[in-house]
């Protein structure tokens, strides 16, 4: 939008606000002495007037359909607002005051409010508001309990309804939950009643600004470098990789790391519910679900777009996470000539990754013997790579196994890496990476197609070889 045409816009929402409102009759009557006070107001009274004050400023903006505009411009449009307010209306504050409740006021509208302060801290991985006075972080893997309270659950609703009007979802009665993705890149889920009994809810992800690579994740030490050695060659090479783990267990992040791998000169195309991975390859296709507009339709899920990418000539699929029936449709592509395929999967273990996908391609619809199925699966998939959230907090790679086939019906796993506890120190635990002793099977036929990969990074540790870490 033009910032004439604003203007213009802007006009529509200054309305005649009388000196002598709600706010101002409230918080200047007489005291108990029955003179009128001369000091600032209390907490209570100053939080009673932004309150007011931040529910009329959200129901002119909406009511002029000024909260979809974009960040730059709607925080332009309520600086206005809030200048004009302080120029037409008397209110019980001092200088500083005043300061106060316009920036508090612009944060409402075009930030996260009370959860702005929490931003500008990078540990921060998660926010968590069960309630409106009731807000949890993520800091290295642990929850904390923040000192962190919204007004009121209608404050909080108010705040969630203003998010997805600008992102272009809604949110009511008849829909109380919604995913969407924050200006910043962060993915947010908010849920209200009647979903959420106790009043309205948000989860909010948050992703670093700056994106973790290879190195980085060697110095945190969520793997080593014979693990990072095998699988940027699988990658490189074209085998099809599935990473499996809890919710927070670094799954995206690793996925990002993997995709270093990926060779400049390839098509990739990205296949994701809410777009997150940032890759270094120059042609590069970021396709992203949707869910149903107010009418009901209009979603496009995830298999949608993954049949939609097979038309586009991709070198390489990257599927963000595997939920349903897209399963089949990944498992078909990676047999079919699309080769050097990504994706992941919630599961507690690299076995139970495999009996989950057999479980979602049953979701699609087809009608196939399990056998079958487990053939597909096998057939498929090369790596499957577990990651977990450990006890002390930090994410690591637990373990790296190969899919060598199926016996008796079983899908075969043989694991080619392990990560091994022995105890801990101050809550950290100690720890080692660890090769079983196995040579994957695909590593001999690169061996004997001219790729070099040293076979000593899969030699079983002595035992006075191995350490902590």
């Amino acid at each position: 939008m033009e910032r004439d045409e604003l203007l213009d816009t802007r006009s529509l929402f200054r309305r005649p606000r009388p000196k002598d409102n709600a706010v101002t009759q409230r918080t200047t009557g007489p005291n108990r002495g029955g003179s009128m006070p001369e000091e600032a107001p209390r907490q209570d009274d100053y939080t009673a007037i932004k309150a007011d004050l931040h529910a009329r400023m959200i129901a002119e903006l909406q009511e002029d359909g000024l909260l979809g505009l974009g960040p730059e411009d709607l925080e332009f449009a309520v600086n206005d607002w809030v200048e004009e307010l302080l120029q037409t209306e008397s209110l019980p504050l001092n200088q500083t005051e005043q300061q106060q409740l316009a920036r508090e006021l612009s944060e409402e509208a075009t930030g996260l409010g009370p959860l702005s302060p929490l931003l500008l801290d990078p540990a921060i991985t998660d926010i968590l508001v069960n309630r409106y006075d009731q807000v949890f972080v993520e800091r290295f893997g642990k929850l904390q309990h923040v000192n962190v309270r919204f007004a009121s659950n209608e404050h909080l609703l108010r705040m969630i309804e203003r998010l997805a009007v600008a992102a272009g979802r809604r949110i009511d009665q008849s829909s109380p939950m919604v995913d969407l993705r924050l200006a910043d890149g962060s993915r947010m889920n908010a849920t209200i009643p009647p979903v959420s009994i106790d009043g309205p809810t948000l989860s909010i992800r948050r992703f670093g600004r700056n994106r973790l690579r290879s190195v980085d994740v060697l110095k945190l030490r969520m793997l080593n470098e014979a693990m990072w050695t095998l699988l940027s060659t699988a990658v490189r090479t074209r085998q099809n990789v599935l990473l499996s783990g809890g919710t927070g267990a670094g799954k995206s992040t690793l996925l990002g790391i993997l995709a270093e791998a990926i060779p400049e000169d390839e098509r990739v195309v990205t296949i994701e519910d809410t777009a997150e991975l940032t890759l270094d390859q120059q042609h590069v296709v970021r396709l992203e679900t949707r869910p149903p507009n107010a009418e009901g339709s209009g979603t496009l899920t995830a298999r949608d777009l993954l049949i939609n990418c097979l038309r586009m000539r991709p070198s390489r699929i990257i599927l963000g996470e595997v939920r349903s029936g897209e399963a089949l449709d990944m498992l078909q592509a990676m047999n079919t000539g699309h080769e050097g395929g990504l994706c992941t999967v919630h599961a507690n273990s690299t076995r139970d990754a495999l009996s989950r996908l057999e479980t979602m391609v049953l979701m699609a619809g087809a009608d196939l013997p399990s056998r079958a199925i487990r053939e597909q699966i096998t057939s498929a998939l090369d790596l499957v790579v577990h990651v977990r959230r450990f006890e002390d907090g930090v994410r690591r790679i637990a373990s790296i196994s190969e899919v060598t086939g199926m016996e008796s019906g079983t899908p075969l796993l043989q694991d080619l890496f392990v990560y091994r506890t022995h105890g801990s120190n101050e809550g950290r635990l100690l720890g080692t990476f660890e090769a079983t002793g196995i040579v994957p099977r695909f590593v001999h036929a690169l061996r004997a197609a001219g790729e070099d990969i040293p076979l000593g990074i899969f030699a079983e540790p002595t035992r006075e070889g191995r350490g902590s870490l």
